[in-house]
């Protein structure tokens, strides 16, 4: 066999170690009682809630606590099946965290709190067309 032949078959199994490796670590879509049940059964996969922004009557963003040094802070955010969960993030509050439409939350639980590893964030464009 040539060593070319011998290269190529190399980087292909190298391929698809990566992809295999990486598969594993994907982590899925769910509503908080769904990540929930996945933690209450031993599960300690990082799980994807989508979701928005608890706010009050006046539009204003309700249940953001940032802790007293501002380096961590916890906030209530309700995910597409209306569900109302406290997630807690060990990181300052993120520009713009309060004007976003809609957030992903990347983490678990730990007991009865969502702890987020990252969040993202979906902010409304500055290039959208404005009512006139």
């Amino acid at each position: 066999m040539k060593k070319s032949h011998i290269l190529a078959l190399i980087v292909v199994a190298l391929g698809v170690v990566i992809v295999i490796s990486t598969a594993g670590d994907a982590s899925s879509y769910v509503s908080f009682n769904e990540a929930y049940e996945l933690a209450q059964g031993g599960s300690s996969k990082k799980i994807h809630v989508v979701g928005e922004l608890k706010k009050g009557e006046s539009g204003q963003v309700v249940g953001l606590e940032p802790s007293a040094d501002k380096l961590s802070f916890s906030f209530v955010m309700i995910d597409e099946h209306k569900h109302e969960q406290r997630v807690f993030y060990a990181e300052p509050v993120p520009a713009d965290f309060v004007r976003s439409e809609q957030v992903v939350v990347v983490g678990s639980y730990k007991n009865d709190l969502f702890i987020a590893d990252k969040i993202l964030m979906k902010c409304p464009s500055k290039y959208q067309e404005e009512a006139l």
